[in-house]
């Protein structure tokens, strides 16, 4: 028996292309059903996200039942033409939502929220008449840059179907640039409250 070398470098090729196509498409079924990478885009949520910021979404089947203060990832067919929007979870299904736009304050069941996470008070009516109550299924969502941000306060948009939600926002994995600064702030790198 005569030792081929070609045919030995033939077989790790093979063994190097079937594990690299193994890899790529455990990646993709791990994106397609468990998570999945997104990039912010406007000044919604500033000051807790900013335009560019790279986040890492779990996906929807896998959170559960959203609850006030999570940040989600949704979208909603003749809402921006359909484009993924990040939004922070207000009220949820039966819940009711109020907002004094004179003082700027949003309250839930008559409670007033202590939200430490805008950028400043809720000025901007958008439309919606309040009080609203949530209905079943249903998610109300505020950007944390209340008068920079089109949201549930919006006709166009109002309560949020759950179906509609993408995921749940857990990680900023990337900053984009600190708007005002010009520069990223790796320090705001790490999972999302």
């Amino acid at each position: 028996m005569t030792f081929r070398p070609e045919k030995s470098n033939e077989r790790g090729a093979y063994e190097c292309l079937g594990v690299l196509i193994c890899t790529v498409l455990a990646m993709l079924l791990i994106s397609s059903l468990v998570m999945r990478v997104f990039r912010a885009d406007g000044a919604s949520m500033r000051e807790t996200l900013q335009d560019g910021d790279i986040l890492l979404v779990l996906n929807d089947p896998l959170c559960g039942n959203y609850e006030r203060g999570d940040i989600v990832v949704l979208r909603k067919a003749g809402f921006r033409d359909g484009a993924p929007i990040v939004k922070r979870v207000i009220a949820t299904e039966g819940q009711t939502v109020e907002i004094d736009f004179e003082k700027g304050a949003v309250f839930v069941d008559g409670e007033k929220l202590e939200e430490d996470y805008i950028r400043e008070p809720t000025w901007t009516p958008e439309g919606l008449e309040f009080p609203v109550t949530v209905p079943e299924g249903h998610l109300f969502v505020l950007g944390d840059n209340r008068n920079a941000s089109s949201d549930s306060r919006s006709r166009e948009l109002g309560t949020i179907d759950t179906r509609m939600v993408m995921g749940q926002a857990v990680l900023l994995a990337v900053p984009g640039k600190t708007a005002g600064l010009d520069r990223r702030e790796w320090s705001r790198t790490g999972l999302l409250q």
